[in-house]
């Protein structure tokens, strides 16, 4: 701690220090791009991994500002940056877009909601709203009646703006520009289009069939979750997180439900752990099921579809017996979860495991070894492990580059470090590698249930809270490994049974950031299989 807090003295003289639950460091806004480069480019420091960024209102006094969650790939370290700005009319700060790529949609969705705009940051328009709303709806003094309700579609918009600073004035200006030339042929691959999994849309710059570009429109099903928490107690918090990727709707609960008892310092017993860890892993396979059978059916292989969807039905029967629900998952609790184990769960978690790996091979039998599966994922959509760890594509799909970055290896929780697993790591980078990865991780799933179903231990379900939970003032932060990889919960209270702040950290925003970059230069076909293989959850990335 002291070699870092060293060498940002050395930047920012007695820096504004405060030992909360992560070293965190308030950083003034003509020195952030300096700290940040300093804390990315030294190799005994090597934070090279943007875990969060997240925007804030500070109220008149502090400000507008963002914080920055950082660790690092290579020690396990962490550190946590603030920046503010006073000035509510032109709030400005330096972008990191150019440190950390994985900042450049994060900033747009801080300008988006908050006006703070990036100099340096060469696309500063909005990513979830419409271009004439007006407003930044997570400010605290947003009025929300200056936008009526209006039915007009919008197009997408070719014009955006650059925030420049001139280097010997310091003046900074605005040049507008066009995402497009008007010479360049452009198809819209959605919003509503099977292939984007999702209300999602993609404006694609084609060259004949060749991709030259690439440019997201997020937000058609953007709901306003993290503005509706701030009205909203704790408890009540919980069924929203089921509503972002439904298809790791334990795990996202198991992050919020993680990062409220460690404000509060709860302790769940043993037997929650345990369950908890299993529900997560049955929950890691129906959304890999679901992928099979959605990836393939993307690939034109229907038989593969329904194989998937067969098999994940079992899980679905076991999910309802227990929490009631099939899709939706209200389980875990501030505490604990909300009812034990039903009294047949064990023996069909057993009969389960035993099942699934039996047609498994058949799996890859009838798509894997298919030669023209091989020739479409095969060497397409290369991400190296550098631009994964940059745009912060975590899960799978990280891994499937060579980035060991599993939440369950580098910040175990619930029964993570009593059970033995291989972390899935693969150096393709490709469609291929993205679709093994998962396959692969479904056989480590089966075999973490395997060591804790037998072995649950007895104890209550439900740590008694009062009635009224209110979080001691502070910040924090916690983080899951979800089915599409590091998704990550961060809470700032002033004391009260409502957040000041909450932000959900999207593992699908960075899947779809690096979608521009890993499908340049490829068909137009080959978008489908690249988006199928970083396998993103739209309402996760619009929440």
């Amino acid at each position: 701690m002291s070699v870092i807090q060293d060498k940002i003295n050395a930047i920012v003289p007695d820096v504004n220090f405060v030992e909360a639950q992560y070293p965190t460091f308030t950083i003034p806004q003509d020195k952030m791009r300096q700290v940040a480069r300093m804390l990315h480019d030294d190799p005994a420091l090597s934070f090279d991994y943007l875990v969060s960024l997240t925007g804030v209102d500070e109220g008149e006094e502090k400000g507008l500002g963002v914080v920055y969650h950082l660790t690092s790939s290579v020690h396990n370290h962490w550190v946590v940056l603030k920046t503010f700005t006073t000035d509510r009319e032109n709030p400005l700060l330096y972008s990191v877009s150019d440190i950390w790529a994985t900042a450049d949609l994060n900033e747009r969705e801080v300008f988006d909601f908050f006006g703070v705009r990036f100099i340096g940051h060469n696309h500063m328009s909005r990513l979830y709203l419409r271009q004439d709303f007006k407003g930044y709806p997570l400010r605290k003094d947003f009025d929300p009646t200056q936008n009526p309700l209006t039915l007009k579609s919008e197009d997408g918009c070719d014009e955006t703006l650059a925030i420049v600073q001139d280097e010997k004035t310091g003046a900074v200006t605005e040049e507008k520009r066009t995402i497009f030339s008007p010479d360049e042929y452009v198809v819209n691959v959605g919003p509503q289009h099977p292939a984007t999994h999702g209300v999602l849309h993609f404006r694609v710059s084609l060259d004949g069939e060749i991709i030259n570009k690439i440019d997201v429109n997020c937000g058609y099903i953007h709901r306003g979750i993290e503005k509706l928490a701030e009205s909203k107690t704790y408890p009540q918090q919980l069924s929203f997180t089921d509503r972002l990727d439904y298809l790791s709707a334990h795990m996202n609960r198991h992050a919020l439900c993680n990062c409220i008892e460690k404000a509060l310092g709860i302790e769940v017993s043993d037997r929650v752990k345990y369950i908890r860890t299993i529900m997560d892993e049955l929950q890691r396979i129906n959304s890999h099921l679901l992928f099979y059978a959605t990836f393939c059916m993307d690939f034109g292989a229907l038989t593969t579809f329904f194989y998937g969807f067969r098999d994940r039905e079992k899980i679905l029967d076991i999910f309802e017996g227990t929490t009631g629900g099939r899709l939706i998952q209200n389980y875990n609790t501030i505490g604990g979860v909300q009812a034990d184990l039903a009294p047949d769960f064990v023996q069909k978690v057993k009969e389960f495991i035993k099942y699934l790996p039996t047609v498994l091979p058949e799996y890859h039998k009838v798509f894997t070894g298919n030669v023209i599966a091989h020739e479409r994922m095969v060497g397409i959509g290369v991400l190296s492990k550098e631009d994964a760890i940059s745009y912060g594509v975590a899960g799978p799909s990280g891994r499937a580059s060579g980035w060991a970055c599993d939440v369950r290896k580098t910040d175990p929780y619930a029964a993570y470090d009593k059970v033995d697993f291989k972390e899935i790591v693969r150096t393709d980078g490709d469609v291929y590698g993205r679709y093994i990865a998962r396959m692969d991780e479904i056989v480590e799933s089966l075999h973490i249930i395997e060591q804790l179903i037998d072995n649950i231990p007895e104890g209550d379900i439900q740590v008694k809270t009062k009635p009224v939970i209110k979080l001691p003032e502070g910040e924090y932060f916690s983080h899951v490994e979800g089915a599409r990889g590091d998704f990550g919960v961060y809470i700032e209270s002033r004391g009260d049974k409502y957040p000041y702040r909450l932000k959900y950290r999207s593992s699908g925003l960075t899947q779809i950031s690096v979608v521009d970059k890993v499908t340049r230069g490829h068909k137009i076909a080959d978008l489908i299989a690249i988006g199928a293989s970083l396998d993103y959850v739209v309402p996760d990335i619009d929440r």
